[in-house]
């Protein structure tokens, strides 16, 4: 994604593009859909140079999930994930190497949800199904 397209993109979610919004923006979604940590986007910016405390990181990430430019998924712990794919859609949580993936098509099917408080509306379900290998099965 082009600076210019970062800045249309920071103005239309109505955040003022500084330097620093700028290059996380230009860090999360130059790469196309993805899911990160607030880590790994860190170490992202240090390695591209650009100096950026943990706070910023932070800040700036629940600023684009405020915005819905990202939204947030629950991983492992206390540990969030953002996602560039705003879409409806559920993922994967591979356990042993903290990753987060999509679960493809039309993986899951959702046909009774329950009905919500007097008052409230369902916005959004997100399904995380954790995955980890299977034991190898003992030699015989």
């Amino acid at each position: 994604m082009n600076s210019f397209c970062v800045f249309e993109r920071l103005r239309a979610a109505g955040l003022r593009p500084t330097r620093q919004r700028v290059a996380l923006c230009n860090l999360i979604f130059g790469s196309g859909d993805r899911h990160l940590s607030a880590e790994e986007l860190y170490a992202e910016a240090h390695k591209a140079g650009e100096p950026v405390s943990l706070a910023t990181v932070y800040n700036t990430l629940h600023q684009f999930t405020d915005v819905g430019i990202i939204r947030p998924l629950t991983g492992e712990g206390q540990r969030t994930y953002f996602d560039t794919n705003t879409s409806d859609h559920h993922h994967f949580f591979l356990e042993e190497e903290n990753q987060m993936i999509d679960i493809p098509g039309e993986g899951l099917r959702l046909d009774r949800l329950p009905e919500p408080p007097e008052g409230m509306e369902i916005v959004n379900v997100d399904v995380v199904v954790r995955l980890r290998r299977k034991a190898a099965a003992p030699a015989t």
